[in-house]
């Protein structure tokens, strides 16, 4: 399988700035993951979304996949209880 390009949104690195350094570094490793595996056996569809959602730890890293150019953007990144809300 050819790797995708990553693309991750602006306001993605509002999100990481709140998360401890300890979580970031394996938060940003998933995250460098999706290039080679986006629709890992870990990996989630959201529900009447064209979004996958990805645990790490407490974290969750929601994304969308745009197979017919290859790339993969990362939508948000929060904490479990705060991710999936609209601000």
């Amino acid at each position: 399988m050819a790797g995708y390009d990553l693309q991750v949104r602006p306001s993605v690195w509002k999100d990481v700035e709140k998360i401890p350094k300890r979580d970031l570094k394996k938060i940003l490793a998933r995250i460098e993951s999706l290039r080679d595996e986006p629709r890992s056996a870990a990996s989630v569809k959201l529900s009447g979304l064209e979004y996958y959602r990805i645990r790490q730890g407490d974290y969750r890293i929601v994304y969308e996949i745009d197979d017919r150019n290859s790339v993969v953007t990362v939508a948000k990144v929060g904490h479990r209880g705060d991710v999936y809300r609209k601000k």
